[in-house]
Formats: C-alpha cells, structure tokens, sequence
C-alpha cells in the first residue's frame, strides 16, 4: 500500500511517500481501505518527534479516517466487508489501509459523505469526552473554547450550543471570529479584547476548554465564575504557568485536562457508544456539522502540515488517500 511516514524527526519535509505492507487486522480489530484521513496536531508534533506512538500502534502519522472496511478480525461481529465507517485510530492514517479496535469504528451519519466524516472522529471523541462528560456543561451554563476556529473549536462551539449552553470562543482574526459567530458563539478577537474582563462582565465561565496553557492558565481562572471547571487538552504555549491555588480554593474551581490517545481501548469504546448515542442525531439532523477548512492529496502531506502549522486553517484540514465510489 501507499503511505506517508515520517523519515526523521523535523519539519514538514520530512514526510515522505512510502510502500508498506498492508496491515492485517487482529483479534477484535477491522481494516478500513480509507478513502480520507484527518490532519491533527498531535501529527505534527509526532512529525517533530515530540508525541511517540504508543506501544503497538503503528508509526505512520493519522488519527482518523473514514472508508471501508475491507477485512474483519476475529471476534468482531459489528463490522463485515464493505461497511462505510468513520474511526478514531491509534496511528496509522496517512496510508490506503489502516486497523483499529472495531469499537473505534462508527457508522457514516446519515447525510454525510466520507469527506465530510473523515473530519468527525478526532474532533467528536475529543470534545464529547470533554466537554460533556468530563467537563460536565450543562443547558444555560457560560461555556468559553478557546482556540474557537479551530478543528476541536468548531466542532465544542456546535455541541455546547447544542446542549444549551451560552458560547464564547476566542479567534485570531476576524476572518476566524466571524467563523464562531456564525456557528454561534460571541466571538472574541484575542488580539484587540481581553476575554478575562469580558468573560466577567457576563458572570463568569461555568466551563472552560483551553488548549492555549502558558498564561492562559492563571487568566482563564480569573474569569471563570464560583464552581468553574477548567478542561485543558493541550499546551500550544506551553504547560507551565505561575497560579493562586487560593483561588481553586476559595472559589471551589476544579482545574483537570486529558489526552485521547494515551486512553484505553476500553475507554475509546465507551466515548465512541456514547457519541453514536447522543451526538449522531444531532449530526443527521444538521444541527451539528463538520467544518472543513482545505483538503489535498495523500502525497501532498508535506503541504497539509504547513497549512496547519500556519495557524491559519478555520475547521478540519483532511487528506484524499483514495477516489470515493
């Protein structure tokens, strides 16, 4: 089969194109013939050697892909060759077949082309897990995304709105602020506005995803209202930072964060029955839709990873690895 892989640890250049062998899908596993595959950031600093592959996955870069599946495990009994389906994968994407637990795998919603659900696995797990069952965000709750244009930003300001919750998402640009305003969010231009003041202005945030860290640790606490929760999953600026603990204190804050790939299989499963469950329906009824930014061809890999590290994408940014039929 044809695949990217990552010659050496550095920039975009190192992805190189490459013949594997093609998988074969163990006990409890499918192989999926993937027509696309998503671009995330835990690729690119894979890519730059910072983000290992966890033990037994493959080495190639890709964490989501939607296609076919083309052979079953034994065990798996949900699955049989030719099912359309979406995955969330341990690695492995950037390939023309890639194997995954079956439980990883979800049916194609209704409505959607593989293009458009290609974009849905890494974002979906990630904010469902979250947002929802992590971060607990109720109806009417102040809910803040930062990072809002973003893959994972589109995808928590359509959920929370959703669920009910008030939205504020925080943008570079008003190119990107008026992306959050039109799924729903106020907006807030970082770079002209202070969300903290405004965020307190409104009562605080009861929720906060944060995938900025470095000083937007100690600033998210300033405006989070009495009882806030604060998710962190990743630190675009870095995991330190200087805070009063005084404050988780005094105001009851509670601070937590995860990371999905480093989680069980088990664990997998269990957000993936809860997304068939709760977030499907709202996706086949158009309430809540990926946002796609730009697609290119497998073996113009190194160019999807510099539109993402150009920071300049609004969505999901995907990769054509096979014709759709």
């Amino acid at each position: 089969m044809q695949s990217i892989e990552i010659s050496a640890p550095g920039g975009a250049e190192v992805l190189k194109p490459a013949t594997r062998p093609v998988p074969v899908a163990g006990h409890g596993q499918i192989l999926i013939r993937v027509a696309w595959a998503g671009v995330n950031r835990p690729d690119v600093l894979q890519r730059a050697g910072s983000y290992a592959p966890p033990p037994g996955a493959s080495d190639l870069p890709g964490l989501e892909c939607a296609g076919e599946v083309a052979a079953v495990g034994q065990g798996v009994t949900r699955w049989k060759p030719g099912d359309r389906v979406c995955a969330l994968l341990p690695g492995g994407g950037y390939a023309e077949y890639a194997t995954c637990p079956a439980e990883h795998a979800l049916p194609i919603p209704s409505g959607l082309t593989l293009h458009e659900a290609a974009a849905l696995p890494e974002t979906a797990f990630t904010v469902w897990s979250n947002v929802v069952m992590r971060g607990g965000l109720q109806p009417g709750e102040r809910f803040l995304v930062h990072g809002g244009s973003s893959g994972i930003g589109t995808m928590a300001i359509q959920i929370a709105r959703a669920l009910g919750a008030r939205v504020w998402a925080t943008a570079g640009s008003a190119e990107k602020c008026a992306a959050c305003s039109r799924l729903g969010a106020t907006a807030i231009n970082y770079r002209e506005e202070d969300f903290v003041a405004l965020l307190r202005k409104a009562g605080g945030a009861d929720l906060i995803l944060d995938m900025v860290g470095g000083d937007y640790i100690a600033r998210n606490i300033k405006c989070m209202a009495d009882d806030g929760r604060m998710v962190m999953i990743a630190f675009l600026a870095g995991p330190k930072a200087e805070i009063n603990f005084a404050q988780i204190m005094t105001r009851r804050l509670t601070v937590t964060g995860s990371t999905l790939r480093p989680q069980s299989d088990r664990a997998k499963a269990v957000i993936a029955s809860e997304l068939q469950e709760k977030l499907w329906p709202l996706i086949e009824a158009g309430v809540v839709r990926p946002q796609i930014d730009s697609s290119f061809p497998l073996r113009e890999a190194v160019e999807a990873h510099r539109r993402m590290e150009s920071s300049g994408h609004i969505g999901k940014i995907l990769l054509q690895v096979l014709a759709e039929d």
